[in-house]
């Protein structure tokens, strides 16, 4: 099989694990997708899989053990030449490695060794992010977080019970959160020539009937516990001849809600009390968390934009982590009278208004809370 069908093969087959939040641009190359650096904007990447054999069964995944599927592999040497040809003519300018398991750490070898290559023969000093296998051993994670910018395990689901109905030959404990636990501790003593951007992991949204309580608050503890730079979250999708086929598919808007609830843990200060959750532990899907947050909270506005603090401006929907920085320094040239001032700060005031006073006023054609 020759190069370009393998790029096409496992560039689709890397279509599961996920690089950024959706929303990037397109690309009719199955295998160019788009990461979010810190400093904005958006990056195409060379995402694929070294290998889509696997002898894995996960219940959901295309790739499962069984499954009469075309499958291919790259060895260390083909995938690293495809990468560097392709990012000297500029397609690119990083690498998501990920993969399929034949092996687990027979293939995270080649995973490294194509890292290794990619690093030290072609001589690339830009951004890799390098997916640690389930059950890698400790000098393997050791290694990955050396090599890479940024390093993940998926978890795939918020604890064992859901884990167990996704993928019955993963273990949580041991086979996931073990990697994880031990690349976030060789991170944090500063093992990593290249780890910049740290550590992520990734859930399957829905497909094993956890909540968005459940999901929110694996995500919380690893923040606290193991620093997690962030969480991706992918909506289950169906995929014929898997034993989740008939299953329906998760509407997009639980996604979104997830990746906005993790972005207030994230900058926000919000905790997992916080969120608003219904009967059954859920966001609700018709409306943003913050704002569902300000409702339940009426004791807590109007704030007073030319006094609150940057953690009581971060509660004002509408109003975000640059809009509230603009605003401290703007009370510092004088007083803020008109929504004018505030849009021009960036705030959103269209979602502001209702909740902020501007100089002891209300803004003009606010509609009342209390």
């Amino acid at each position: 099989m020759d190069i370009h069908r393998k790029l096409d093969l496992l560039g689709r087959a890397a279509g599961f694990d996920v690089c950024a939040p959706p929303g990037g641009p397109p690309d009719l190359r199955p295998y160019i997708s788009y990461v979010q650096p810190p400093g904005g904007g958006k990056k195409p990447v060379l995402k694929v899989l070294q290998t889509s054999f696997c002898e894995r069964n996960c219940r959901y995944c295309a790739f499962r053990a069984g499954r009469d599927v075309e499958r291919a592999a790259f060895t260390p040497d083909e995938l690293a030449a495809a990468f560097d040809q392709m990012q000297r003519s500029g397609l690119v300018q990083g690498l998501f490695l990920s993969s399929g398991i034949a092996g687990s750490v027979r293939t995270m070898d080649r995973m490294i060794a194509t890292v290794e290559l990619v690093r030290e023969r072609y001589g690339y000093t830009g951004y890799v992010h390098l997916k640690i296998l389930p059950d890698a051993e400790e000098a393997q994670i050791e290694q990955a977080v050396r090599l890479a910018d940024r390093v993940s395990v998926n978890l795939e689901a918020p604890n064992p019970e859901r884990l167990a109905l996704l993928a019955p030959r993963k273990d949580f404990a041991q086979g996931l959160m073990g990697p994880l636990r031990r690349a976030a501790a060789a991170i944090a003593r500063g093992q990593g020539l290249w780890t910049k951007l740290g550590l992520t992991t990734q859930f399957v949204v829905g497909a094993a009937g956890e909540s968005d309580r459940e999901l929110l608050a694996t995500t919380q503890r690893l923040y606290d516990e193991l620093h997690l730079a962030r969480a991706y979250f992918s909506a289950f999708s169906p995929v014929p001849d898997t034993p989740l086929e008939d299953q329906p598919p998760v509407h997009p808007a639980r996604q979104h809600r997830l990746y906005q609830s993790d972005f207030l843990m994230r900058y926000y200060g919000f905790r997992l009390d916080d969120f608003v959750f219904d009967a059954q532990g859920n966001l609700a899907l018709n409306e943003d968390p913050k704002i569902a947050w300000a409702e339940a909270h009426p004791e807590y506005f109007p704030v007073e934009v030319n006094r609150a603090g940057q953690s009581a401006l971060l509660r004002v929907p509408g109003i975000g982590p640059v809009s509230a920085r603009r605003i401290l320094e703007a009370r510092r040239q004088g007083v803020l009278r008109s929504l004018g001032d505030l849009r021009r700060l960036g705030v959103i005031v269209a979602r502001a208004a209702p909740y902020v006073l501007l100089n002891g006023q209300r803004p003009p054609l606010q509609m009342s809370l209390f």
